[in-house]
């Protein structure tokens, strides 16, 4: 029997999708079948975003308010019914040194990237566990298995959100919910643009990542649907790295 990568019809929300890796992979979950719901906080940036992905509608709300969280949830569940699919993708990434690193700006980097994965995770499992489906898939990245200077609060999120998913996972496998990470190399995005426009760092990832380049956007939409789908109902607990081989190789 062929693997079932379909999505038809099943309800998907992926946090942070106005742009970048999240309009991405909400790209890919409706072109699998999904109705796919689109999540972040500029209103002209997500009217665009729901015209080039197909997404049925979107919300918005900040991931860091639990009231926000909880209502925008509610919104979802009244207008298109109980969740399905939820891509915790939403994230920050400031750079700064360790020894100019305020308390504030660690708990900031850890409350939308950590914890609010564990909000939401929480939230969606609240619609899935009573009907013995989900799928949730949180998106980490490299940097919670290997390190670089000046994001420590960016670092220990990613590496916490390798733990969530394990602990997630084990408890709610008894209900059909799959828990799965991605692990994302380098991309180009908003937040790595500066990177990306550094010729000698871009020399490095050439010399550093088997493949030799940067992933592109859309090559992180398939393993999503993979993960999303029937094909993927036995695995769980896992991480899965999407990185051009750069954490295999020394």
């Amino acid at each position: 029997m062929a693997a079932n990568f379909a999505l038809d019809g099943r309800l998907a929300l992926v946090t942070g999708s106005s742009r970048g890796l999240g309009a991405a992979i909400a790209t890919g979950l409706a072109g699998a079948g999904a109705r796919v719901i689109l999540h972040g906080r500029d209103p002209a940036a997500l009217v665009e975003q729901q015209a080039l992905t197909g997404a049925i509608d979107s919300v918005r709300f900040d991931v860091t308010d639990e009231a926000a969280v909880l209502a925008g949830f509610a919104a979802i569940a009244e207008r298109h019914g109980a969740l399905d699919i939820l891509v915790n993708n939403a994230g920050i990434i400031p750079r700064k040194p360790l020894l100019e690193t305020t308390d504030a700006d660690w708990q900031q980097v850890i409350d939308i990237n950590l914890t609010s994965c564990f909000r939401l995770s929480r939230e969606a499992a609240r619609m899935m566990v009573p009907r013995k489906f989900g799928r949730i898939i949180i998106v980490s990245s490299v940097m919670g298995q290997v390190a670089r200077p000046t994001i420590p609060g960016y670092i220990t999120a990613k590496a916490g959100l390798y733990g969530m998913t394990r602990a997630l996972a084990i408890e709610l496998a008894p209900d059909n919910i799959t828990v799965n990470a991605l692990a994302p190399g380098f991309f180009p995005t908003d937040a790595t643009e500066a990177l990306h426009a550094n010729e000698s760092f871009n020399q490095y990832i050439a010399g550093r990542a088997p493949m030799a380049r940067w992933g592109r956007p859309e090559e992180l939409a398939g393993p999503t649907v993979f993960l999303a789908s029937d094909a993927a109902s036995f695995v769980t607990g896992h991480i899965l790295m999407v990185d051009g081989g750069l954490t295999a190789a020394m």
